[in-house]
């Protein structure tokens, strides 16, 4: 493992991505682990978004139809809930796959005031590519990595999740 970099060093890794590469500015000094967390969110966000553009999806609606494709229709509540979603988010989410023809909304049979989402059967002709972006954004994030690494990464973000959720919760 590499030690840690001094603010106001770069965190460039050597391999020409100037995207990531820029000096860490001296107010990130104590939180250099926050600032790796954004910076590395935000690019993983960024490839994400311009991949999904493919298939004409936006970022997070990806979710909606893995979540939709795994379990079956559902409850516009419980996708909320299953994805840590907020209801207008949703909505909007809803709404714009709807539009696009990848989900359809019908009312409950039990419950008046819910709403069930289906996919639709245009939305399986895009599975396979949502599945191979998601296979090459993984390849992307894990370029580099040896299996041993990327076992440890995921041990450690799941760390991460672990605290920060102890801590959103208090």
């Amino acid at each position: 493992m590499s030690r840690p970099k001094d603010a106001g060093e770069d965190t460039c890794s050597g391999d020409g991505a100037d995207v990531a590469c820029a000096p860490l500015p001296a107010s990130v000094q104590a939180g250099r682990m926050n600032h790796a967390i954004v910076r590395v969110a935000r690019l993983h966000r960024m490839l994400a978004a311009q991949l999904l553009r493919r298939v004409g999806l936006h970022l997070g609606q990806e979710l909606v139809m893995m979540q939709l494709w795994d379990h079956g229709p559902q409850r516009q509540a419980d996708l909320v809930r299953m994805l840590g979603s907020d209801a207008a988010t949703m909505t909007r989410t809803i709404q714009r796959l709807e539009h696009a023809g990848f989900v359809r909304r019908k009312p409950s049979p039990t419950d008046k005031r819910a709403t069930i989402i289906e996919p639709t059967p245009a939305s399986q002709a895009v599975r396979q590519q949502i599945e191979d972006i998601w296979a090459e954004l993984e390849t992307a994030a894990a370029a580099g990595l040896t299996p041993d690494q990327q076992a440890e990464a995921l041990k450690v973000l799941q760390l991460i999740e672990e605290s920060l959720a102890r801590a959103a919760s208090c």
